[in-house]
């Protein structure tokens, strides 16, 4: 039944939203709908996406760390194996949380619930669904994070107080990935495309220097590594952990920052053209 508000129905108000705002400045309604459906039925989910990191730091730091030693960290300082890849796994849960949301979460709404649809006949703008999602993502991206400084914090791999920078450092990091993952999933119509996801995900989280440092690589296939977004987020979460800034930290935060405002731009103009012609 169409709703009569002043003269005008709330159906011809959708169709002429094309010519209104893109933003509304309500995303917290996309943010409360969220919550909700979370606390119903995904907690469980969100719950095993913190331990996956925490038990490749366990298994990879301090077991395969014992036989490897200490290595060289940033600023050319020697820092235990763990101490090395736990930065790096930080970035990975968050790049992994964020994509989770904000690509299967998303694939499920827009293409099975159609809940996009239905959000897009109200007052809210492509602007406010998109800040919306992006905002549970980075819910995510933080939870993940503060309690996995913790966790580096009960082993000692945290050495100066510089380290818990990297809790808003992963927020970013999750930003970037979240903003672009909406927007490229807004393309795919089958699981079989969705796919592609993961096939990009697993060699980018081999071949970021998660493990290894960049210098293991051939210089062609190292070009091609310091192009990926997650080795900046692993650089970067390096250096915010061993407090050895330089003018390479200004580069790995201005890229996500590029990255934020293309995939923001991207997910509100694919959600404007889908849903509001």
């Amino acid at each position: 039944m169409t709703v009569l508000t002043q003269g005008h129905s709330v159906t011809e108000e959708a169709r002429n939203r094309r010519f209104g705002p893109l933003y509304s400045r309500n995303a917290k309604a996309v943010i409360g709908r969220g919550l909700m459906a979370t606390k119903s039925s995904n907690w469980l989910v969100m719950l095993s996406g913190f331990f996956e990191p925490v038990l490749f730091l366990l298994s990879m730091g301090i077991g395969m760390g014992a036989v490897v030693g200490t290595v060289q960290g940033p600023g050319g300082q020697e820092i235990s194996y763990a101490a090395y890849i736990a930065p790096a796994l930080l970035a990975v849960s968050a790049m992994n949380g964020a994509v989770y949301d904000s690509t299967w979460n998303v694939f499920f709404k827009m293409n099975f619930a159609k809940l996009y649809q239905g959000m897009l006949y109200t007052s809210l703008g492509p602007l406010d669904v998109a800040m919306g999602e992006i905002f549970l993502a980075l819910l995510r991206g933080l939870l993940y994070a503060t309690g996995f400084t913790a966790v580096m914090g009960l082993l000692g791999l945290i050495t100066t107080p510089w380290a818990l920078l990297m809790i808003p450092a992963s927020v970013l990091i999750a930003f970037g990935f979240a903003s672009f993952g909406m927007g490229i999933t807004s393309f795919m119509k089958t699981f079989q495309q969705m796919d592609w996801i993961n096939f990009i995900m697993l060699p980018m989280f081999l071949f970021s220097a998660t493990f290894y440092p960049l210098s293991v690589y051939p210089e062609y296939i190292q070009w091609m590594i310091q192009a990926m977004p997650l080795w900046h987020g692993v650089e970067l979460l390096r250096q915010i952990s061993a407090g050895a800034f330089t003018p390479a930290t200004a580069i790995h935060i201005g890229y996500y920052l590029v990255m934020i405002v293309l995939g923001l731009m991207l997910t509100t103009g694919r959600l404007r053209s889908l849903f509001l012609k």
